[in-house]
């Protein structure tokens, strides 16, 4: 079993920065993959982005691509997702997720095993 807890939502202004984190625990950190999805109100999960287990490989949907960064930390169980240039259409709850699954199922919702409880992020001005 995996433990996932994010942290580092809040209101930004258009334009503004933000920075998540999540915190993993219970089993090898260092062998999952690791991403980020989002949940707008009314809307479908949408997959955000991913990190293979070494940190070497990492994959956005168009939406964020140049804006958010992800990252992870092995050593600290932890992945971050940087997000600049943030919009009010990145306005959601933010998920980060962990999975055993093949890199190439990285866009399916369902072959991802362990989700955090999200944090809110909200883009007004």
């Amino acid at each position: 079993q995996v433990q996932l807890v994010e942290s580092g939502g809040g209101l930004v202004q258009p334009g503004g920065s933000l920075t998540l984190s999540c915190v993993a625990s219970g089993r090898t950190f260092s062998t999952l993959r690791m991403g980020w999805f989002r949940q707008a109100p009314g809307k479908e999960r949408e997959f955000i982005a991913a990190t293979t287990w070494s940190g070497q490989r990492t994959i956005y949907t168009d939406a964020v691509k140049g804006r958010f960064t992800i990252s992870r930390d092995n050593a600290k169980n932890t992945i971050s997702l940087q997000m600049n240039s943030l919009k009010a259409e990145d306005t959601a709850v933010y998920l980060c997720a962990a999975s055993d699954a093949p890199w190439s199922m990285v866009f399916q919702e369902n072959a991802w095993t362990y989700w955090g409880r999200g944090t809110q992020v909200t883009v007004s001005s």
